[in-house]
C-alpha cells in the first residue's frame, strides 16, 4: 500500500470539535448562536435561551433519533447547509443511551458496559463528521481528591465514562461564572486547566481565558467561519 503524506495545515479543514461544561444555568446552550450557521440536536429540551436566535433543531429523544440525525447529516443535501453541529448535550444524549439499554438489558453492569461501547462511537462518529465544526456540551461534576481539593469536571452516566470523555477532544473548555469584586458577573470559557478545573486546548494561540463566542475562538485558531 502506498503511503499518503499529509500536512497538518491541512487539519482545519475539517472543522473544530470542541466539549464544553459548566453548571446549570452558565449559558453552555447560549454558546450555540456564536457558532458559524450551526443546527442543534437538542437531548435536553432546554432551548428557550436561544429562542431569538431563530437556531434550526432535531430533537434527540431515542436511539432512532440519535441514528436518523447522524444519517441526515451525512447524508442529506440539507444538511450540508450548515457549517455546525451542536449535541445540547452529550450527558443527556448519553441518559438517552443509558436508557435504551437498561430496556433491554437487566444486568446493570452489562447496560453500562454496553453504554461506554455506544457513547465511545458515537462520539467518535459526531466528532469526526468531514468538513463541520463540532460543539458538544455536557453537565459539570464535582468531586473531592484525595487532599480533599474539589474537583470539576465535564458529567457523564457512569463512573467510567465520565472519566473517558475529555480524551475524546483536542479542545475542553469550562464555562465558568464568576463574581468580581464589586459583586458583577462575568461568564468566560476556561481554556487551560488550573488543577482544580479540567480544561484543555492543543492549539497554543488560546489565552487561559476566552470571551464566550465560539465563532471568534474558532477564527481564532485558524478555523474557517
Amino acid at each position: 500500500m502506498a503511503i499518503q503524506l499529509k500536512s497538518t495545515k491541512g487539519l482545519h479543514a475539517s472543522g473544530v470539535k470542541l466539549l464544553v461544561y459548566g453548571q446549570a444555568g452558565a449559558g453552555k446552550t447560549s454558546l450555540i448562536p456564536t457558532l458559524p450557521n450551526p443546527i442543534v440536536l437538542s437531548a435536553e429540551g432546554g432551548l428557550l435561551s436561544i429562542a431569538d436566535a431563530d437556531v434550526p433543531f432535531i430533537e434527540i429523544a431515542s436511539m432512532d433519533d440519535l441514528q436518523e440525525a447522524y444519517k441526515w447529516l451525512t447524508e442529506s443535501e440539507e444538511a450540508k447547509q450548515f457549517q455546525s453541529v451542536a449535541l445540547d448535550s452529550i450527558s443527556e444524549v448519553a441518559e438517552v443511551v443509558l436508557a435504551h439499554e437498561l430496556k433491554i438489558n437487566k444486568d446493570g453492569r452489562a447496560a453500562y458496559g454496553a453504554l461506554n461501547e455506544k457513547m465511545a462511537s458515537l462520539i467518535r462518529a459526531f466528532r469526526d463528521l468531514p468538513g463541520k465544526h463540532v460543539l458538544m456540551t455536557a453537565k459539570l461534576e464535582k468531586s473531592q481528591d484525595e487532599m480533599g481539593r474539589m474537583l470539576y469536571n465535564p458529567s457523564m452516566p457512569g463512573k467510567s465514562l465520565t472519566q473517558q470523555i475529555a480524551y475524546y477532544f483536542d479542545m475542553v473548555f469550562a464555562l465558568r461564572v464568576e463574581k468580581d469584586g464589586e459583586g458583577n458577573t462575568h461568564r468566560a470559557l476556561m481554556c487551560d486547566s488550573d488543577g482544580l478545573w479540567l480544561a484543555k486546548s492543543r492549539s497554543h494561540v488560546l489565552d487561559t481565558w476566552e470571551q464566550p463566542n465560539l465563532g471568534d475562538i474558532i477564527r481564532k485558531i485558524g478555523g474557517e467561519v
